[in-house]
């Protein structure tokens, strides 16, 4: 792939008892969902109790108290609340806030979108070839780098070239259980709210391939990434 304040998900009372009594049940970021055969067993953990866990219809995700959280705000579309991880991708981490503090993602966009997968941006070109002014070492377990996070429903990850160490700005949120991309790609953090905002973009957005090749014209505009200190 070339170059991805928690709200609490409204359901009604009966249907979250019946979820948290099967995430319980799940391993620790399999998605719970209908690809949950599929998930990666390298992702287990105990979870901690400091930890604070988000259920909702689709997913359970556990955050820890140190995560970090960004804000992306999209034009026509509103905002989607990401938890950064720092203890499983810090190299990553710390690039994406620093990129998000300095505004380098203001005014980019979505340019590959693929309904039912994810969708990818934060190219300065807006065709999958631009990056920042730095490259970074790729942390996934195929390039020598523990990595617990999965790519479940909800996961915010890099996106690179076939070299393990070229993520630069370039991120892809996941729409739907891909946890084929476990070990090769760096997945960072976790959407807490807004993917019916993600479903909406992926659902809607025209494309002109089976690539996800959004034209410039209907590309979503991230207005802001904004890190809440």
């Amino acid at each position: 792939m070339k170059n991805t304040n928690i709200k609490s998900i409204s359901v009604k009372a009966l249907s979250l008892l019946i979820v948290a009594m099967i995430a319980l049940s799940c391993t620790f970021f399999s998605g719970c969902g209908e690809n949950s055969s599929s998930s990666s067993s390298s992702t287990t953990e105990t979870k901690k109790s400091t930890e604070t866990t988000v259920v909702s219809e689709d997913t359970t995700v556990s955050i820890p108290d140190n995560a970090i959280t960004a804000v992306i705000d999209i034009k026509d579309y509103g905002k989607i609340t990401v938890a950064l991880f720092p203890d499983d991708a810090p190299i990553t981490v710390q690039n994406f806030v620093k990129l998000a503090k300095d505004g380098f993602y203001d005014g980019l966009t979505f340019h590959r979108i693929i309904n039912g997968f994810m969708m990818q941006g934060g190219d300065p070109l807006g065709n999958g070839t631009g990056g920042s002014n730095e490259n970074i070492k790729g942390e996934f377990s195929g390039n020598g780098v523990e990595n617990k996070l999965s790519h479940t429903r909800r996961a915010i990850s890099m996106a690179r070239s076939q070299d393990n160490n070229s993520a630069s700005s370039q991120f892809f949120i996941v729409q739907k259980d891909s946890t084929y991309l476990d070990g090769q790609y760096a997945a960072f953090g976790y959407v807490t709210d807004g993917m019916d905002i993600v479903d909406e973009i992926c659902q809607k957005t025209p494309v002109s391939d089976s690539n996800g090749t959004v034209q410039k014209a209907n590309q979503p505009v991230i207005n802001s990434i904004t890190i809440e200190e």
